[in-house]
């Protein structure tokens, strides 16, 4: 790594990002349309200046903790027990739905073989974090049942989706040696979600009593820069802690800190203490995108792309739209959270990276993975939009 590949990569993305940004909101048009299109510019697959994706990709990881760490602050264990009856279901179905919609498409429409289908079909199946939470909480929905309902949605999807990127190394060789190895991987399942499940009662039963006394510790003390601090080492703290001893998500561990915190006197502050840190590393989750894009695929395989766009947006969003309604969710909160789960992001980069490296998914099948992630985060506003404009009135949040 050269001296200044950090600085370099993080001015480089800032400055972009904001002229990029202003442009498009001139234009009337989504900031994140010009934070993705600074990514672009700063990317492999045009000319001048080459970011390091390593280090955007990181740096934008920040800004899903810090996101979900947020979230968990206005969200309860009770508001989310409250939206299991949906959510869980919900989640599961969809995941599936999209999962057999990939497979049925690379297979049939595609050319892909059996296995590469199958990644396909699960890259496609879980929502971005951070597109999700952003259009809530630009909309100032993430405390209403809406919100609740999308949230939990999305905790239930993180979890099924580590679960599969543990399964998936396991899979592949599954199909070599079918009988030893799948008992191997059924252990590896079972301990995976017993970990988890052991970190979640942790966070629920001691976090829950511990974090809220040490920040009133902290508080006493006078110091805003201490508070800010502590705050961070928080978020951060547990979502390392997640990942490296509960093989966990980064964003499951700062997301159940916040709820720790949620409900004490001090959770405004915090939240408050932690927003700038937060949009901007949110920002740095749309640069890195933009630097994944190869613009290459949309003419080589325009049809694969259209196909793949289909199955995210009008696949995974009538499903979740029809599962909301038949499990009695209003037809408002349906269409919303349809809006809000009708695309994907970073656990998906991860999958078919993943796919990649263990050479069962094609480079031309990763293309297309992130070019339908890119336009499916573009239309996500527009989705939104639609919603609200077919839909009943928003709701309006619950009070505090």
């Amino acid at each position: 790594m050269a001296a200044h590949d950090l600085i370099d990569t993080l001015v480089a993305a800032t400055v972009l990002a904001f002229l990029f940004g202003f442009a498009a909101q001139r234009l009337r048009l989504p900031p994140l349309v010009g934070y993705m299109l600074a990514g672009v510019a700063v990317g492999p697959h045009t000319p001048g200046y080459v970011g390091d994706i390593a280090l955007a990709r990181q740096l934008a990881e920040i800004g899903v903790i810090l996101l979900m760490f947020g979230v968990g602050l206005k969200i309860s264990v009770r508001d989310l027990w409250e939206a299991r009856r949906v959510a869980l279901p919900g989640a599961i179905v969809q995941m599936g739905t999209a999962t057999l919609l990939g497979l049925a498409a690379g297979q049939v429409l595609l050319g892909f073989g059996l296995r590469e289908s199958l990644v396909l079909g699960v890259s496609l199946s879980v929502a971005s974090t951070v597109v999700l939470l952003r259009a809530l909480e630009a909309r100032q929905m993430v405390d209403t049942g809406v919100g609740r309902l999308a949230v939990g949605w999305l905790v239930v999807e993180d979890i099924a989706i580590v679960l599969a990127i543990v399964a998936l190394p396991a899979l592949v060789a599954s199909f070599d040696e079918a009988g030893a190895v799948r008992g191997e991987l059924g252990r590896s399942l079972a301990l995976t979600f017993v970990k988890i499940a052991v970190f979640v009662g942790l966070m629920v039963l001691v976090g829950s009593r511990l974090f809220p006394w040490l920040i009133v510790r902290v508080a006493h003390g006078r110091s805003r820069e201490l508070l800010s601090l502590g705050t961070l080492a928080l978020s951060l703290g547990m979502a390392w802690v997640a990942y490296a001893v509960f093989d966990a998500s980064f964003a499951l561990g700062a997301f159940l800190a916040g709820v720790a915190l949620n409900g004490t006197r001090l959770s405004a502050s915090v939240a408050e203490n932690s927003l700038p840190l937060r949009d901007t590393f949110a920002v740095l989750f749309f640069v890195a995108v933009g630097m994944l894009f190869d613009w290459r695929i949309l003419v080589e395989r325009p049809g694969g792309v259209a196909v793949v766009l289909a199955i995210i947006v009008i696949g995974k969003g009538v499903a979740a739209f029809l599962i909301a309604r038949a499990l009695g969710t209003r037809e408002a909160d349906s269409l919303y959270a349809a809006a809000a789960l009708a695309q994907i992001g970073e656990f998906s980069f991860v999958l078919a990276g993943m796919g990649l490296a263990l050479g069962v998914m094609s480079a031309q099948a990763h293309g297309l993975v992130l070019a339908a992630a890119l336009l499916s985060i573009l239309l996500n506003p527009l989705l939104f939009h639609l919603a609200a404009r077919y839909g009943a009135s928003a709701p309006v949040p619950s009070a505090a």
